[in-house]
């Protein structure tokens, strides 16, 4: 196993979400991580959301990245393919702007119809970062193994599991969530990476340098 990292210096990040909360489940832990450089921006955006949750959204980002930035869209909730087009404009509006190092954004293959194709939109909007594609847990059981891994502290652990009943009371009602849930995810993933705590993520194309021109002639 090869540890890999970002390079020194500014890194900018952008979390794409199709719902409120899907960021901080699926990457939440690698943002508290990320919160300890100095040099890292974060912007999240959320495809859908009713009026509650938007708030919510509006206020759980700065919670586990300080300063991070929050856009929110007004597309429909369940309905993403049907509206197809506009979701891939409003992707292309946020490309034309922003052009992040990093991006998260849910997996390709996700079993939710609104994750799936955010994470879809995603490469053919950014073709030049670095995409990881985090995992959302839930009853249609399409967890699959990651190609890629970030440890987190048994304390930023905890810290998301907190942080995420904090930001969405909205959403503690439902039967999957659950401090054991969030918990037991990153404990399974750190296992594999033999780290105590770790999130997962899928990379369909990582370009490596190993020349310190950057690979160019």
């Amino acid at each position: 196993m090869i540890g890999l990292a970002p390079p020194p210096g500014p890194l900018d990040v952008l979390c794409l979400g199709a719902h409120p909360d899907d960021v901080e489940i699926g990457c939440g832990g690698t943002l508290l991580e990320l919160a300890g450089r100095g040099d890292v921006t974060v912007s999240t955006v959320v495809v859908t959301a009713t009026p509650e949750r938007r708030c919510e959204a509006e206020a759980a980002a700065p919670r586990f990245f300080p300063q991070a930035k929050v856009t929110v869209l007004d597309l429909p909730d369940g309905r993403l393919p049907e509206h197809w087009g506009a979701a891939k404009e409003a992707l292309e509006d946020l490309g034309r702007f922003h052009s992040p190092d990093l991006l998260f954004v849910p997996r390709v293959d996700d079993a939710h119809q609104d994750h799936r194709l955010v994470g879809q939109l995603a490469s053919t909007v950014w073709r030049n970062t670095l995409i990881l594609h985090y995992e959302i847990p839930k009853w249609d059981a399409d967890l699959v193994p990651p190609t890629h891994y970030v440890a987190v502290s048994q304390a930023n652990a905890r810290r998301k599991v907190e942080l995420l009943n904090l930001s969405y009371p909205s959403q503690v009602h439902r039967d999957w969530w659950d401090d054991e849930l969030f918990l037991g995810m990153m404990r399974l993933r750190g296992i594999e990476t033999r780290s105590r705590y770790a999130e997962g993520f899928f990379a369909a194309k990582v370009a490596l340098s190993f020349s310190t021109q950057g690979g160019q002639p």
